[in-house]
């Protein structure tokens, strides 16, 4: 009972509302806010407060978790590596987006034909990393660096190639304003100093490689996106120009260290090294 208290108390901090926390735990809805309930009558103390049409965490719940959070995500990381992965189970794979649409849709088709119980959701790769960590997900596909990989093993699968999208060759004779992906995620500040070493200024962030994508076709100002976002979105080849010094992003697989010794996820794994190692 303790233990589920934390992990939905957990899981609250990052969704925010009790129906998205529902849906996480395949639970009901009254099932989440039954067990804050007791939680805090464990404790003496409230825990949530309205936040508009959210909830946050008070202080005290704050704190807790900054005290136990490590340990709850190793706690629920071992109990994941002593789960039954049965054939029938659905098993869930934490991916980045861009590496979903841009790769990996030829080998789910055939992919899931045998093994039609995965679940694949999209997240940023520190989200990721937590959710592997946690055993929320059973392996992780992450694009850019992976920075604070604790106990999970990282295989490199690919350099993705980074492009310019742009309707006209960019001028590369004078520092060059362009579009990128928000560099505050900690995925993505190694490719800062490589785009300034090239001569390249980081003038708009967004959220989405899309969105960048989308304002160098619309000409705003070059963007530097992906290979696989570039073809996604239909930019020709005369919209899509190499950097003055050649940029790239790594896309890796990082998962629990005992998962290369279950058969499933084994398969899977070797599946996906084969799929990317196609692709050089």
């Amino acid at each position: 009972m303790l233990l589920e208290g934390l992990e939905t108390l957990h899981l609250l901090a990052q969704e925010k509302t009790m129906g998205k926390v529902a849906g996480r735990l395949y639970i009901t809805q009254s099932a989440v806010s039954k067990r804050i309930s007791n939680l805090e009558a464990r404790l003496g103390k409230k825990l949530v407060e309205p936040d508009g049409r959210q909830l946050r965490l008070t202080a005290e719940a704050q704190a807790l978790l900054e005290r136990i959070g490590p340990s709850l995500d190793e706690l629920r990381g071992q109990l994941f590596d002593s789960q039954q992965l049965t054939d029938s189970r659905p098993l869930a794979i934490a991916c980045s987006e861009t590496i979903l649409a841009g790769y990996l849709g030829p080998l789910l088709k055939d992919y899931l034909r045998q093994d039609p119980y995965l679940r694949f959701s999209t997240h940023h790769t520190p989200v990721i990393l937590e959710r592997v960590r946690a055993g929320d997900a059973a392996l992780g596909l992450c694009a850019g660096e992976v920075l604070q990989a604790r106990g999970l093993d990282v295989v490199p699968l690919l350099e993705e190639q980074m492009v310019l999208v742009a309707p006209s060759p960019p001028d590369f004779s004078r520092p060059l304003d362009v579009v990128t992906i928000d560099l505050g995620n900690p995925a993505n500040r190694y490719l800062e100093h490589r785009l300034r070493g090239s001569g390249l200024i980081p003038w708009m962030q967004m959220d989405s490689y899309f969105a960048a994508a989308e304002l160098g076709r619309a000409g705003v100002a070059p963007a530097v996106v992906p290979l696989g976002v570039a073809r996604l979105m239909g930019a020709r080849h005369d919209c899509r120009h190499a950097p003055p010094v050649p940029l790239s992003r790594p896309v890796s697989l990082v998962f629990r260290p005992s998962s290369r010794k279950r058969d499933r996820l084994a398969r899977l794994m070797a599946a996906l090294e084969r799929h990317f190692a196609g692709l050089d």
